[in-house]
Parts: structure tokens; C-alpha cells; sequence
């Protein structure tokens, strides 16, 4: 039988997954680690990443043994993917210099808006290029040394295989890509040195990026120094084949199944996002849209918003503290499976009640802060169900906001989308709800569990097993999906109908929370 490893590096949690050549998970194991607030940057220190990639391997391999009665085989492929973005800089001889800069900062927001107008694409902050060129621009003192730019997933990759390489998905939010090539945009490339040219940098953005690889393709194999950092104690063996490494965005594809044009998934947690997979680049310039690619290299859109379900959350605990002031000892489980229920049976519009959810900026609706509030009218109808209602409708409002051009605009057409996270968690509700949001079937599937450690694994064993010319999506389709079970929920006209009334309100609401922002 031959096993395939999946690592992925998320923003809360690293994760191991090994599955067979079906797909089927045969063990796992985790680490939680958090961001640090150092030297003014949101960062992690790479020291911890191999901490936490050790002990989720420690832990795997004793959760094979635990069900299997046995040590795991030897590994035949694997795979590295992480969150996406960010600046990760190294000198020749890959010392590192300076603080990882993770998704989360914000300097980069002169950087990035001076290159989207220069391009006419959309550069997010969190993308590698608006860091590097902030840099640049700030003359900080590291520049001139730098020898390789990659992400978290790019640089864990490196020290295992000694190969400066990511996928296309990952390669997709350091610097635009080519449609046609699957390369960085030769273009905007000539556009950018010509921005930089004052400077009189020793390098050049393609000299310091790293390799584009699309999935299938194999990507090195591990030394003896990269199994060392894996696994100290000797179980994993040098000579395992990698796969392309992958940001969060590609493996959530794979997971979902979603790479086919046509198709797309949300992600719906702390903060929430839509990804669209297209037939075809945009039509026309969107100034608040991600473009990005899928780990096949087809052009993909992404829908970003930093506030999801943490209001919600906050609202949660606070009636599990009600509830623990009684001197009830609730189950939290319990608790969100009896009160997302509760909001199926509230009005379709929330009776009257809205909330915005905005925990921090939100910058699809331009906040740069958010103030949660709840608001109602005298005659709203306040009840437990409404209330409830208001808050996951309020989880999803945003987003809304943010696909309406793909949909209108663009004319952009899906079968489906499929949900993962925190908000679908509880059956049916946050399904319901989002389809009546969005006016899409909303399908949820029990095998993404485990997410992007899961995705990548599955990458890394379709490099190794693919028949052929077999594409990923057939090898996705035919050998790991199958079978698979899926729930897909129609959208219903009256919650499409009550969602329309709610956005209305929830627009208007946005007034009163500019106002709060101000005096707040």
C-alpha cells in the first residue's frame, strides 16, 4: 500500500494527514500555534513551524499505530502547503532577513494600491509583490541582499528538497500570473522594473521568485537534510517525490472538488471567502476582486472578507455564560446546533432586526475599524429566533456584497458552491442560509474534513499516480470523489426573497456603523 503525506501550516493550527492511494484518511495529527505581534508585524518565527510540523507527525504516526496495529509504511509522496501570501526574504546562502511577514499586515496598503493602478489588476496587501515593493520603496536595509522571495509553503518546501519552486494557485498570490503561459505576466514584470528602476536594485522580481509548477508536475525529492526536520528519530526516509507546494486557496479547491470551471467553494470561519473557478480571464477590471489561479492553473476569482462568524461567536459564549450564571453547565455543541435551529423558524428578513459583524475593518465596504452593533426598529419583531437569524444572516451579508459583480457583471454562472468551516458546521442551517444568500445550491461534503492537509496529500499522490495525461480534475472525479457523499440544498425563494429585504437594511445599517467607527 503506498501512503501519501499531506503538512499544511494554517493560520491557527499545522496539520498531518496521511491517506491512501483512494484518498481515504488513515491517520492525522495536529499542532496549535498562533501569530506573533513583534517589532511592529504580525508574524510566526520559523523555529516554531518545524516545532509544530515535528509534533504533528509525532502525533500521526502514533495515530496510525493506534488504528492500524502496525507503523505506518514508508511514505510514497508528499506534499507542503500554508497560508498564502506574505513576505519571506533570504539572502544567497538562505539566511533569513527579516521578520516573516505574514497576511495579516497592513503596511503594504500605499504599496499595493500604487500597483493595482499601475497594472490594472487587483493587488491585494497580502500579496508578495506589494511587500517587496513596499520595501523597496521604504529603502529598508535588507534589499539589496535579497536572493529569494517565497511564502511559508515556498520556504518549508525549499529546506526539504533544496528546490526554489510553488504552484500555480501559490505563485498566484506572490506576483500576477499568465493565463496562457501559467508564468508570471511578462507585462506587468516589464511594468514593474520600470517602476523600481530608480532604485538600481542588483536584482530582478523574476531572479528572486520562485519556479512555477502546475499540479501534476514533480517538484524534487526529500534530502537527508529535509527528512532530518521532519522527523529526527529516522521514520521518514530521503527520496520521497513532493508535489508543486500549495496555499490554502489551491488545496480548498482540491478538497471541495471544486477546480472545474463553473464550480467554487466558500469558506466560512473567523473571516470568510469565496473562490469561482472560470472558464476565462475577467471582462473588465475589478478593483475589489482577487485574481488568482487553481493548482491546474485555471484562471480563479476570490472574494475576501476579514469579519465571518466572530460576532457570532462573541454572541455564543456570552449565552453559554448566561447559561453557566444559572448554574447550567452548557455544551457548547449543543448550544449552536439548538440556536442556529432556532433561526430557521425566525422570519426570512429577521423580523425587522440587523447587525453588522464588523469585529475589524472591513475593507470590501471601506472600514478601516468595525464596531459590532444590533439594531431594531420599535416594531421589529425581537424573539430568540430572529435574533439569531439576524446574526448568521449578518455573517454572510458581506460576502454577498462582494460576489454580486462576478454574478451580474460578469455574468459568471455556477452549479454550485461548496460550503466548508465553522458556519456549516451545525446540518442544514448554515446551508440553507447561504443558499437563500446567494441564490446558489449550496453542497457540503463529509470527506474535507481535514481541509488543506487533506488537499495537498491528495496532490501529492495524484503526482505519483496519475495515469498518463490523466488531468487532476479527472483523477479528483473519477478515483477520489466517486463515491463521496454530498449534501446539496436548493436555494429557497422565500429565504432568497427575506435575504434581498435583510441586504437592504443591512446597506443602510452600514451608515450607522460609520457612525460608530467615528464616535465609538
Amino acid at each position: 500500500m503506498k501512503v501519501f503525506l499531506g503538512i499544511e501550516l494554517g493560520s491557527t493550527r499545522i496539520k498531518a494527514v496521511a491517506i491512501d492511494q483512494s484518498g481515504k484518511p488513515l491517520a492525522s495529527g495536529g499542532f496549535d500555534w498562533e501569530n506573533r505581534f513583534e517589532n511592529s508585524v504580525w508574524t510566526y518565527r520559523l523555529e516554531d513551524a518545524w516545532h509544530g510540523i515535528r509534533e504533528s507527525l509525532t502525533l500521526l504516526f502514533a495515530d496510525y499505530r493506534e488504528k492500524h496495529n502496525g507503523y505506518m509504511p514508508e511514505i510514497g509522496g508528499m506534499g507542503v502547503s500554508a497560508m498564502m501570501h506574505g513576505y519571506l526574504v533570504f539572502d544567497k546562502d538562505y539566511n533569513q532577513l527579516t521578520d516573516f511577514r505574514t497576511w495579516r499586515n497592513t503596511m503594504t496598503e500605499v504599496a499595493a494600491n500604487r500597483l493595482t493602478d499601475l497594472f490594472k489588476f487587483k493587488i491585494p496587501q497580502r500579496w508578495s509583490i506589494a511587500h517587496i515593493y513596499h520595501a523597496v520603496s521604504a529603502k529598508e536595509s535588507h534589499i539589496n541582499d535579497v536572493k529569494y522571495l517565497t511564502t511559508l509553503a515556498g520556504y518549508i518546501h525549499y529546506k526539504l528538497t533544496g528546490e526554489n519552486v510553488v504552484g500555480t494557485g501559490e505563485a498566484s498570490g506572490m506576483f500576477p500570473l499568465d493565463n496562457n503561459t501559467g508564468y508570471y505576466d511578462l507585462n506587468k514584470v516589464k511594468q514593474y522594473e520600470e517602476l523600481v528602476a530608480e532604485y538600481n536594485l542588483p536584482w530582478k522580481i523574476t531572479d528572486v521568485l520562485p519556479k512555477v509548477l502546475v499540479a501534476g508536475e514533480n517538484a524534487g525529492y526529500l534530502t537527508e537534510e529535509g527528512a532530518k526536520l521532519l522527523d529526527p528519530t529516522g521514520n521518514i526516509k530521503p527520496g520521497v517525490p513532493l508535489c508543486p507546494p500549495e496555499g490554502d486557496a489551491g488545496t480548498g479547491m482540491v478538497a471541495t472538488n471544486t477546480i472545474v470551471p463553473g464550480t467554487g467553494n466558500i469558506s466560512a470561519g473567523t473571516s470568510i471567502f469565496a473562490i469561482l473557478v472560470l472558464e476565462d480571464a475577467l471582462k473588465k477590471f475589478h478593483k475589489d476582486i482577487d485574481i488568482l489561479a487553481s493548482p491546474s492553473g485555471k484562471p480563479a476569482v476570490m472574494v475576501h472578507c476579514i469579519n465571518g462568524t466572530g460576532d457570532l461567536d462573541g454572541w455564543m459564549n456570552m449565552f453559554a455564560d448566561m447559561l453557566t450564571q444559572m448554574g447550567k453547565n452548557p455544551d457548547m455543541t449543543e448550544l449552536y446546533r439548538t440556536l442556529y435551529n432556532a433561526a430557521l423558524k425566525g422570519d426570512s428578513d429577521a423580523g425587522g432586526l440587523v447587525s453588522v459583524n464588523y469585529l475589524a475593518g472591513e475593507y470590501r465596504t471601506g472600514f478601516s475599524e468595525g464596531r459590532p452593533l444590533v439594531a431594531r426598529t420599535p416594531d421589529s419583531k425581537f424573539t430568540v429566533e430572529n435574533f439569531m437569524r439576524t446574526l448568521l444572516l449578518s455573517t454572510v451579508a458581506t460576502v454577498r456584497i462582494g460576489i454580486e459583480p462576478l454574478i451580474v457583471e460578469e455574468e459568471i454562472e455556477l452549479s454550485k458552491i461548496v460550503g466548508h468551516g465553522g458556519f456549516f458546521k451545525t446540518a442544514v442551517v448554515g446551508q440553507k442560509l447561504m443558499a437563500g444568500a446567494l441564490n446558489i445550491p449550496v453542497a457540503v461534503m463529509e470527506t474535507a474534513g481535514d481541509g488543506g492537509a487533506w488537499g495537498v496529500a491528495l496532490l501529492a499522490a495524484y503526482s505519483v499516480v496519475k495515469d498518463g495525461n490523466e488531468t487532476l480534475e479527472d483523477f479528483l472525479n473519477e478515483k477520489i470523489f466517486a463515491d463521496s457523499k454530498v449534501s446539496i440544498i436548493e436555494p429557497d425563494s422565500s429565504d432568497v426573497d427575506g435575504f434581498n429585504v435583510y441586504l437592504e437594511r443591512y446597506r443602510a445599517a452600514l451608515h450607522v456603523e460609520r457612525a460608530a467607527v467615528e464616535n465609538l
